[in-house]
């Protein structure tokens, strides 16, 4: 069987899911349809297909679902939606009575559980128009092949905020992202033993106690009353604060520093040449990008002449992909090595291997450059912390003063709510490291994400179950040992995804994840053959949004927007 890594991943088996119980669901010879579509599953849509895979579906045109349209009594139409109260109330407007139907019929599709009060909302309104009503367990983006994200950014707010009064909005979003992370779940066919990280906050806690809870409860659902019984996978569930120094470092790997320092939009990077704005899209199913994005700057610039003689002896066409003049556009905007600076302090030790005595001789030095802007050196002297593991009030003060930061302080301080030790009440020991010197290529690249070695660990059982309890009282066996349930679902050939023996590690991050972390799945997947990693969280963060984010905690923010029965 073909392993999750190949193709498109993740997005391939969306895709797949999506087309075998949305579209070949209603699918009629000859038929046309129109497509509604509402914020999240647009951008559903859009990170597994194209228009060209719509048309292929019998769909002519496809629209926003909250926009105002003209009717098209003629033909049916085919709704695929969240199940919250905004995209329910779209549907029936436009179906408000028989003689102002805006389309023949509806065949409706939720992304996953439609609560009861808005479906019996459809059953009383509009049931004679709606030729079906489903939910088809897909609550998720497929941001790549082993990266995919919930789409909530506001869940960092709700889940580190220590503002009063947000209690509601927490546990609204830990309900719904439990449904969602759910959903990954069902569409790998897996229901995976359920492992959380267990200090110092509780979210991950929380939210794991959940997951374990809602996958309980949807492999129940079987006419015979048999569970689904656990699998050779495990889920992991972190909160942010695990690893800090991984969200503000300046990498030198192509695809974080391009997101970290360039104004990338929605993967799509703007830039000019011969005086014309052209734009380039950062995608999968450009094999120039999947080839370069997890490589070292320094190996990217040496590729590129090499790949300018590929290219033109091969006349390789490159419309619609990213072209060697947007790539060369994008490796003259970015500083190269420039934000070189602050690696000793991430690894307490030098380019030798010698441990860093003096933390602020190093840090010094980048406060006082004048090319640095004030976000550079918030991030200089957040390193500088988590090096020594925290700092008294004096020397913070100190600190802030000095570098003129007042304004900005809290994007210091405010990370003691994500369970970061800023100003500790007592030293705390500083988690230990795997030895990976024999593994490095540049001298200024030494950092490793921290999930690099959960991956591992997690891979080859060397979890502490102290430190990562299970919520399961029956744990999936890992290595592969031991009987599995028969699986009692009728499953369609798109989920035959296990490797051979093989097990899947799925990882979720509450608060963001980072490019260098997502390069970490790969890599991982790439050396252990028996296992796929896929990771993902509420959102993917760059420094200067997370820092942003960080600013915000203890200020007071409007009410959570997606509670799906308001």
């Amino acid at each position: 069987m073909a392993p999750l890594v190949t193709e498109r991943g993740l997005k391939s088996v969306v895709w797949q899911k999506i087309k075998a119980t949305v579209f070949d669901d209603c699918k009629k010879e000859g038929e046309w349809k129109i497509m509604l579509l509402d914020e999240f599953t647009t951008k559903l849509l859009a990170s597994c297909c194209k228009m060209t895979d719509l048309l292929e579906e019998g769909i002519t045109v496809v629209e926003n679902i909250y926009k105002n349209r003209e009717p098209v009594r003629q033909m049916k139409a085919l709704y695929f939606i969240s199940p919250t109260s905004k995209s329910v109330d779209c549907f029936l407007r436009d179906f408000a009575s028989k003689s102002e139907n805006k389309y023949k019929a509806a065949y409706l599709y939720f992304t996953d559980f439609c609560p009861d009060s808005l479906f019996n909302k459809i059953k009383t309104s509009c049931s004679k128009s709606v030729r079906r009503c489903k939910e088809i367990n897909i609550s998720f983006i497929p941001h790549e092949s082993q990266v995919y994200t919930l789409n909530v950014p506001d869940a960092f707010y709700y889940c580190y905020s220590p503002v009063s009064g947000n209690a509601n909005g927490k546990d609204a979003i830990m309900e719904a992202m439990a449904e969602q992370i759910v959903t990954v779940c069902a569409t790998l066919d897996e229901n995976p033993g359920v492992r959380y990280k267990s200090k110092p906050l509780d979210n991950a806690s929380k939210l794991a106690q959940l997951v374990e809870k809602k996958l309980e409860d949807y492999y129940k659902i079987d006419e015979k009353s048999l569970i689904k019984g656990k699998t050779h996978s495990q889920l992991l569930i972190i909160d942010r604060g695990f690893d800090p120094v991984s969200t503000i470092l300046h990498e030198l790997t192509f695809q974080a520093m391009a997101y970290d320092l360039l104004p990338i939009e929605n993967d799509t990077y703007k830039y000019k040449t011969d005086g014309k704005e052209k734009e380039a899209i950062l995608e999968e199913d450009d094999d120039l990008w999947v080839r370069i994005r997890h490589r070292h700057i320094a190996v990217v610039l040496e590729e590129i002449p090499k790949l300018m003689k590929e290219i033109s002896s091969t006349k390789k066409a490159t419309e619609g992909k990213i072209s060697l003049s947007a790539l060369t556009q994008l490796m003259k905007k970015m500083p190269h090595f420039r934000k070189q600076i602050t690696k000793d302090l991430a690894l307490g030790t030098d380019a030798e291997g010698q441990k860093v005595k003096d933390a602020m001789r190093v840090l010094l030095p980048v406060l006082l450059n004048k090319n640095h802007d004030n976000c550079d050196k918030i991030r200089a002297i957040l390193l500088y912390i988590f090096s020594i593991n925290g700092t008294t009030e004096e020397n913070l003060d100190r600190l802030i003063q000095n570098v003129k930061i007042e304004n900005e302080s809290d994007m210091i301080r405010n990370w003691s709510y994500l369970g970061v030790p800023i100003v500790p009440q007592s030293q705390q020991g500083k988690p230990l490291r795997k030895d990976r010197s024999a593994e490095e290529t540049f001298q200024l690249s030494r950092w490793t994400p921290f999930i690099k070695d959960i991956m591992e660990d997690a891979i080859d059982n060397r979890l502490d179950s102290k430190e990562w309890p299970y919520c399961s009282q029956c744990p999936a066996v890992w290595n592969g040992s031991g009987a599995v349930s028969a699986r009692q679902k009728p499953r369609t050939n798109y989920l035959e995804l296990d490797r051979k023996n093989g097990s899947k590690l799925i990882i979720f991050v509450i608060g963001g994840i980072t490019y260098s972390e997502m390069r970490c799945a790969y890599e991982v997947s790439q050396m252990h053959k028996s296992c796929d990693v896929i990771i993902g969280s509420t959102h993917i963060l760059t420094p200067r949004k997370l820092l942003d984010d960080i600013k915000m905690l203890n200020k007071p923010k409007d009410k959570v927007s997606f509670i799906k029965d308001e």
